[in-house]
């Protein structure tokens, strides 16, 4: 998986008031959990633009003053009026533990369902998947060619040697519905062969 570098400083004090200059100055605070002890530390805002605002995930490589972290983004808070970054917490990685976290579905293949005029419908756009740090994908494919019309692609076919899907057998990650046009079509196919023909003696 890509990683972003996070470069910040760590603080000592973690009062309102002290939070609440930070943010004045454009910082944000963010803190480090899953070591022996929380790390309280701060990064500019702009650092955290590509970790934040896309849909991709990320590993994170947070640096501090000589010392380097490896993480993800465990949760984040925002204004709700502005959208502002009020505070991010992070979840430190080990080579030798598995870590669990939401990774993006990336649609691969040509469906002959959508060919003949069906939808294709992504109900999963993100899957929780649980893997060593050196094993968790940058997105994982779905391969939605064998769909025919009203098909569904289901989280078994997605699986891997490298990471486990923490998801439900049933769960639909894609399927290929029929359009308003090709049902209509369809019926009207239908009455046609139903109808007699046009001339034909009763």
């Amino acid at each position: 998986m890509k990683s972003i570098t996070i470069k910040g400083s760590e603080r000592e004090s973690v009062g309102k008031v002290a939070t609440k200059a930070l943010r004045n100055a454009g910082a944000v605070p963010c803190v480090l959990y899953g070591g022996n002890q929380p790390v309280h530390f701060s990064a500019d805002e702009r650092a955290f633009k590509n970790l934040v605002y896309t849909p991709n995930a990320h590993t994170v490589v947070i640096e501090l003053e000589g010392k380097s972290f490896n993480a993800i983004l465990q949760d984040i808070q925002v204004h709700p009026v502005s959208d502002k970054i009020l505070h991010i917490d992070f979840f430190q990685l080990f080579d030798d533990k598995e870590i669990t976290m939401e990774v993006p579905v990336k649609v691969v293949g040509v469906s002959p369902g959508v060919l003949l005029g069906g939808v294709l419908r992504l109900n999963t756009r993100r899957l929780k998947v649980k893997a060593l740090p050196k094993n968790l994908p940058d997105f994982i494919d779905a391969d939605i060619s064998p769909l025919e019309m009203g098909n569904k692609l289901y989280v078994t076919k997605l699986v891997s040697d490298n990471y486990k899907l923490l998801h439900p057998d049933n769960t639909v990650v894609a399927q290929v519905r029929i359009s308003r046009a090709a049902m209509k079509a369809a019926q009207e196919a239908a009455k046609a062969a139903k109808a007699p023909a046009k001339g034909k003696k009763k």
